[in-house]
């Protein structure tokens, strides 16, 4: 990777960029998380009353112990939300944004995937979604990432075409790129599944030091490996990690990141920005 390959500005010997990132999802009444504590999923036709319980952790106390954190800490994050979670809780995101942070869209429920929609109806949700972030932060939003990292063959044109600045259902590359759509320029953002609370700790099943242990081996041997510069996500659930044990690696993390001078924290939107200039 070259120097004129790097979005302008990346920090002059930043070899590593670390976005933290907050997922603050929900599902709709008639739905919960597919993937919870007790793993063995109901039966088919069954609500799982658990899982839901277990996600409404997120907006109705991870959050806020979230916003704890990152205030000491003084950084700022990119918090991709469900608009039904915007919709039912306009303060929490009104907080969010007076902390300084990022409101980013992540679809309108997390039961409710662009693949699997219309065009019609996946217009429809974006334009939902993008109105209720817009009223309860404050700000247009400007970054998007699909539930469940999946979008349709029309959501990138579909979010050029709104304005959107950056999407983050990219698995293909290290560094953020524009790219082109029949709509306008949007800016890829790789998003990065190694560092995140989802995989390890709920589907893989690993203790919660993983988190921290497996971020602070990569950190460690980066430079050893080449030290290509690149992107790496440090991502948080609101309901998983938002809770005190999850809190614990977060900030093992963010010392982790804050101890070797050529990596430099930093969020989605600020990487957008860098690429879009």
């Amino acid at each position: 990777m070259t120097s004129e390959q790097l979005p302008a500005g990346w920090p002059e010997g930043g070899s590593l960029a670390v976005s933290v990132s907050i997922m603050l999802e929900g599902w709709t009444d008639d739905s919960a998380p597919g993937i919870g504590p007790m793993g063995n999923p109901l039966k088919p036709g069954a609500l799982d009353l658990q899982a839901r319980s277990w996600a409404d952790y997120g907006p109705k106390t991870g959050a806020a112990r979230l916003l704890d954190l990152l205030g000491a800490a003084g950084l700022r994050a990119v918090w991709y939300t469900s608009g039904i979670v915007a919709e039912r809780c306009p303060q929490l995101i009104a907080d969010i944004a007076a902390a300084g942070h990022v409101v980013a869209a992540h679809g309108w429920a997390q039961n409710i995937l662009p693949a699997y929609q219309s065009d019609a109806e996946e217009a429809g949700d974006l334009a939902r979604c993008s109105t209720v972030l817009r009223q309860t932060s404050g700000e247009e939003p400007r970054g998007w990432l699909s539930p469940r990292c999946t979008p349709s063959p029309r959501t990138t044109k579909l979010l050029a075409g709104a304005g959107y600045e950056w999407h983050a259902d990219f698995f293909d590359t290290d560094l953020p790129r524009r790219v082109a759509t029949d709509a306008g320029p949007i800016v890829a953002m790789p998003f990065t599944m190694e560092i995140n609370d989802m995989p390890l700790y709920v589907r893989y099943g690993s203790e919660p030091q993983a988190y921290s242990r497996i971020f602070e081996r990569i950190v460690a041997n980066w430079q050893g490996i080449g030290g290509r510069p690149g992107c790496i996500d440090l991502t948080v659930h609101a309901h998983v990690f938002g809770r005190p044990f999850g809190l614990i690696e977060l900030q093992s993390a963010i010392d982790v990141a804050r101890f070797h001078p050529w990596l430099w924290l930093t969020d989605h939107a600020q990487l957008a920005a860098l690429c879009a200039a």
